[in-house]
């Protein structure tokens, strides 16, 4: 695989083109042996479509992500380096504070052709060629591809889904709530004692009397 990376090197000029997210379309009959850049943005309908999940959980998009690819072919071989560039609006997981997650992640793919009589291992790769024109490998650094256009819509999911943090965090360091008492310990101190609470329940069950006390 690394082979691959190094015999296709992403060098010299490269042309801009912008693409709209109506279409993730790539044309690969139309690329060079010199790199091209390619940017998708990506609009609130087409995320809201895909990552349903993602906001029900409570992280909210904010603005409109933007991917740009760099491509280029050599012989047969169509090689990919880009980056996705997004910003979240998510929930701490330890503060419950909410805050602003910069949505960033950096890739490279090598695509090789795939011939007519020939087709992918597993039904899934033999449907997503059928679909999307290409199919991606085990590692998402390498796939092949089938005919003159490739459709990136399904890649740029993969890619989108391994950027979303897990457990968002405002910051690696955030204290998170006190146990006892509710209050971020982030903005504010107390005296509580740093035990145990009673119960997984006891820091909702401080903030709801917090609420309640305050109301």
């Amino acid at each position: 695989m690394e082979g691959l990376f190094q015999a296709i090197e992403f060098e010299g000029n490269i042309d801009i083109s912008a693409c709209g997210s109506d279409t993730m379309k790539l044309a690969i009959d139309g690329l060079k042996g010199s790199s091209e850049t390619f940017r998708y943005s990506i609009e609130r309908g087409w995320w809201d479509e895909r990552f349903a999940d993602v906001g029900a959980s409570g992280i909210l998009l904010v603005g409109e992500p933007v991917i740009e690819i760099r491509a280029r072919v050599r012989g047969e071989n169509v090689g990919l380096k880009g980056e996705l560039e997004g910003m979240l609006d998510a929930e701490c997981g330890r503060c419950t504070r909410r805050y602003r997650q910069v949505l960033r992640d950096s890739f490279r793919l090598i695509l090789a052709p795939l011939g007519d009589g020939e087709t992918p291992a597993d039904p899934e790769g033999v449907h997503a060629l059928e679909r999307s024109g290409m199919c991606l490998g085990e590692d998402l650094e390498a796939g092949w591809y089938r005919g003159p256009e490739i459709e990136l819509g399904e890649f740029f999911v993969e890619i989108i889904s391994l950027a979303i943090p897990v457990q968002p965090l405002c910051d690696d360091e955030c204290p998170g709530l006190c146990p006892a008492c509710g209050i971020s310990r982030s903005e504010q101190k107390c005296n509580c004692e740093d035990s145990k609470p009673a119960s997984p329940f006891a820091v909702l069950a401080a903030l709801r009397e917090k609420t309640e006390g305050s109301s």
